[in-house]
Parts: C-alpha cells; sequence; structure tokens
C-alpha cells in the first residue's frame, strides 16, 4: 500500500470482498473477520485500535484504507421516543434515518437511494424524484451510527434489534449496493441479525425478488397498497411493468425458499381510493391460502399530495372483512408523524435527475439499470 493510492473504504465491504482485499497484500483470509468485527460489533474506526492485527497490517492499513461513514447533518427527536437521522449524500443531497422504539423491539428504517424513480403516487419521496443511488458504505453506515449513538436497551443489548429497508428508495433497484449489506447484517462477524429481523419492502422488482431469494434470503415485505392491475398501475406505476400476477408469483417462489415462510404485503389506506369492502375482498381473494400477512398502513400525508387517510372505522372494517376471511391482518401505529418520519414521509434532500415518466420504458430502466441515471443493475 502507498500513501499517494486513493484510500479503500472498508465500510460496507462484504467479507468476501474484505478477504480479496487482504489476501492481495499477502495477509490470510481470517483477518477479514477480526476487522468486520473491530468496526461492527465494537464500532472502533482507528486501525491502531485493532490490537490483535500486527503492526506491519495495521501501519498498512492505516495509508491504503479507511472507514468513512456517511457525514450526519442533523437528529430530530420525536415526542413519542422515534428518532429520526438525517444523512449527507453529497452535492447537497441528503437522506433520512429512523428509529422506532417499542418494548420488546427497536427498529431501524434505513434508506437506499437518494430518492426514488418508482414515483408511487403517495410517498413522500417518490414526489421528490430520483438522485442516485447510495453505497454499501453509505447504507450500513446509517446502522452503525445508530446503533453507536443510541443507549443499550435494559438487558444490554443493541438498541436496533431490527432492520427494515423501508425508507428512501427501492432497495431491489440498488442491488448491488443493498445485498453486501444484508449479508453484513446477518453475518456473525458483523451485526449477526436473524434473518427474521431484517426485512427487505420492495415496490415489486420480480427478476431481483428471484434473485434475492438465492443471494440472501432475509424476510421480504412487498408494497402491494392496491388488489387489482387497474388501480395499482395508477398508484403504484412499476406495476404496468411486473402486473400483480407476475408480482405474486414471484413472492410465492420466494416464501416457498425462506425458513420463515410468511410474506408481508404492506398496503396503505387511502380514502376513497383503495379502502372499501370491496377492495378488501378483492385483497383476500388474491392472498387466501397463501403464505402472507397484511400490515394495514394509515396514510400520513406529506405537503403537496392529494390523497387523504382513511377514517379509523373504515381502516377498522377493511382489517375485519380481511381476518373474516382468514388472513393475518395488523394495523401499522403510526409514529414519529410530528418529526415527518412516519411512514411515507421520508424526504430528505432530492434534486431530481430523472423527469417523471410514468410510461413501460422508464421502469424498464429502473430495472435494467440505465447508466445515464446511475441505477445499478444484478
Amino acid at each position: 500500500m502507498t500513501s499517494t493510492a486513493k484510500k479503500v473504504n472498508l465500510l460496507g465491504l462484504s467479507q468476501d470482498d474484505l478477504e480479496q482485499f487482504l489476501v492481495a497484500r499477502g495477509e490470510k483470509p481470517f483477518r477479514a473477520r477480526q476487522i468486520m468485527q473491530w468496526v461492527y460489533q465494537r464500532g472502533v474506526d482507528d486501525f491502531d485500535a485493532m490490537t490483535d492485527l500486527s503492526k506491519k497490517l495495521r501501519s498498512e492499513l492505516k495509508q491504503g484504507a479507511e472507514i468513512v461513514p456517511p457525514p450526519v447533518q442533523t437528529r430530530h427527536d420525536s415526542k413519542d421516543g422515534c428518532v429520526k437521522w438525517l444523512f449527507s449524500g453529497g452535492s447537497g443531497q441528503a437522506v433520512e434515518t429512523v428509529f422506532i422504539p417499542e418494548a420488546d423491539r427497536g427498529t431501524l428504517c434505513i434508506s437506499s437511494q437518494v430518492g426514488c424513480a418508482l414515483d408511487c403516487s403517495f410517498c413522500a419521496t417518490g414526489a421528490q424524484g430520483f438522485n442516485r443511488n447510495l453505497s454499501s458504505a453509505e447504507i450500513i453506515g446509517q446502522v452503525r451510527h445508530a446503533i453507536r449513538e443510541l443507549p443499550s436497551r435494559s438487558n444490554g443489548e443493541s438498541a436496533v434489534t431490527n432492520v427494515v429497508f423501508m425508507g428512501m428508495g427501492e432497495p431491489l433497484a440498488n442491488y448491488r449496493n443493498v445485498v453486501p449489506v444484508l449479508e453484513l447484517l446477518v453475518s456473525d462477524w458483523s451485526y449477526g441479525m436473524s434473518r427474521r429481523r431484517v426485512t427487505l419492502s420492495t415496490s415489486g422488482i420480480v427478476p431481483h425478488i428471484h434473485k434475492l431469494a438465492d443471494d440472501c434470503n432475509v424476510a421480504l415485505a412487498v408494497s402491494l397498497h392496491a388488489p387489482n392491475d387497474e388501480l395499482r398501475d395508477q398508484i403504484v406505476p412499476i406495476n404496468r411493468l411486473h402486473p400483480i400476477a407476475t408480482l405474486l408469483e414471484a413472492c410465492w417462489a420466494y416464501a416457498a425458499k425462506r425458513s420463515n415462510r410468511f410474506i408481508t404485503f404492506e398496503y396503505v389506506m387511502l380514502r376513497g381510493v383503495n379502502d372499501s369492502l370491496l377492495h378488501a375482498k378483492q385483497l383476500a381473494k388474491l392472498l387466501q391460502g397463501k403464505p402472507a400477512k397484511v400490515n394495514l398502513i394509515p396514510f400520513n400525508p406529506f405537503p403537496g399530495t392529494e390523497f387523504k387517510r382513511s377514517s379509523a372505522e373504515t381502516i377498522r372494517h377493511f382489517q375485519d372483512s380481511l381476518r373474516h376471511s382468514g388472513l393475518v391482518a395488523t394495523t401499522r401505529k403510526t409514529r414519529g408523524d410530528d418529526i415527518d418520519a412516519a411512514c411515507g414521509q421520508l424526504a430528505g434532500r432530492v434534486s431530481d435527475r430523472v423527469k417523471k415518466r410514468l410510461g413501460e420504458k422508464s421502469f424498464g430502466q429502473v430495472v435494467n439499470g440505465d447508466k445515464s441515471i446511475r441505477m445499478s443493475s444484478v
């Protein structure tokens, strides 16, 4: 390693990539496991403090490597205990991350992109457009910062027990940077989380759902939001490329490969749009007898939106209808709305680099990886 060469950020590297980095420099592969424990389990970013590494390796790491998380710009604390951080995305961009504490868990909602190109009509992130993918370092850096900053639980464990990819962006449109983070979250040498406690939420990029089942099988949540193609085409435009039948086929194939079989289907409740009992019956017909759970999400408003939240009574009747059909159905409690940290409200700061085009061509570029908009492909 030389001091003049560009330093490699070790944060976010998969174990395989870190091993290759070290082997190329004459080190044994097991050194990667030691470094991962220092970086993730102990939160250390000073190579001199990694005392089980040789002095020679520590010196070389200081010359040719670094551990650089995304800078934190602001922190906001909700009256209900939620915390929202704004992380710099460079060039005036920023993404948001939210921690949601509960009695039996602490869930961290992380972002995978600066904005989102999928343009779901009820989402504040989609309303801002898309700028770029986050790197693996920028994604895992959100987790690392929260774990380091938040006080431990009463039992001494980390405040963060669950991680969900439900923040800004479509994770499966940033596949190559998201998968290494999933691997780090479940690896025994880094955070060692159960695969059941790591959830990836997608609007439905079908080829990547199939690939994810083989590459890193974690819990899957699908943003369905409509029980028929006509309505879903309008509010979740990726449906025009991957309609409901194709999406569900991928979901059931994914569930068949998982030890925890259920797929969670997220359904935001929009007044007068998708919340009738007819919609509930249509939804039940799609999911009955399948490994499915439904999570109803009261719509959280944001500036400029045309949508309104379904009434509590409407949501309750919708949930009861699903339950009477034999489905497991829950309603998500709104948290952090006083700091705009509730589901669907995350916006950060995004300079849109993609004009909103609702035709199939634009979504084909999202899926296949158009270099002009810096989307990653598989």
